[in-house]
């Protein structure tokens, strides 16, 4: 299917690895040039290689800690004319209401809850001056389902859905589609983390991790390109009547017993 987007300028956040990357790698595929944004600097470099050496399209990458308004200011400043932002990067640790302090809460909604926010408020403007554009925000089944041992990252993606709803019923006004997508368990570095944590609190030994990923649908976790593929429809005019909503992405797992 032509996905109709050749040519458009992408930000991706977070997108030197898991999802953000290969949203990134999709839209080069597409005939995007990509802005691939993280704080990791080398690890942005080899990225922006490896699409660079797969597909014929402008990368541009932009290392900042993107949980510091300055930071978020200053991306906005360097790579201020896009077609579509892709809000990704985040990192809410798992753990329950105990195991959180309020600075650490703090620090992981800077960066994915006030992050997507405040990107967002830098970049509409823009898209509406032009009367046109795409806001993709990869949120998380854990808005949806929430759990006590994920309970920073279930209130932050709630928010987050809900911001998504708010904007994406009224930016269309202005010829703008805010799109969500919740992705269940997905196969990245981060699934990972979570299920070292939750096995650490469950049975003392985060050698276990393998065992909270146990019975999930289809019998695997998602992968990256699955979710990559979505946000690309979204953000393409086949998917063109789209905003506010948040699709889930996770095999059924929130209506399993």
């Amino acid at each position: 299917m032509e996905m109709e987007i050749a040519g458009k300028r992408v930000l991706v956040t977070g997108a030197s690895k898991g999802i953000g990357l290969a949203c990134a790698t999709a839209f080069a595929a597409e005939g995007c040039d990509v802005i691939l944004a993280s704080r990791d600097g080398a690890a942005l470099d080899k990225a922006a290689a490896g699409i660079k050496a797969r597909y014929n399209v402008n990368v541009a990458t932009h290392a900042a800690d993107l949980s510091d308004p300055a930071a978020r200011e200053g991306l906005h400043k360097a790579h201020g004319e896009i077609d579509v932002l892709v809000n990704n990067a985040g990192a809410i640790p798992g753990g329950t209401v105990h195991d959180i302090s309020l600075p650490k809460w703090i620090e992981a909604w800077n960066l994915k809850v006030f992050g997507y926010i405040h990107l967002t408020q830098l970049y509409l403007p823009g898209l509406e001056a032009r009367g046109a554009g795409v806001i993709v925000n990869i949120i998380g089944m854990a808005g949806r389902a929430p759990r006590a041992d994920y309970i920073c990252g279930a209130a932050g993606n709630a928010a987050l859905i809900a911001f998504t709803g708010a904007l994406g019923g009224r930016s269309t006004d202005k010829g703008v589609r805010v799109v969500g997508i919740a992705p269940g368990a997905t196969m990245t570095d981060r699934i990972v983390t979570l299920s070292k944590t939750r096995a650490k609190n469950k049975f003392g030994d985060e050698s276990r991790w393998e065992e909270m990923m146990s019975g999930l649908s289809l019998g695997r976790a998602g992968k990256a390109e699955e979710i990559a593929d979505l946000a690309v429809f979204c953000a393409s005019p086949r998917g063109g009547y789209l905003s506010g909503s948040t699709l889930d992405v996770d095999a059924g797992a929130q209506f399993r017993s």
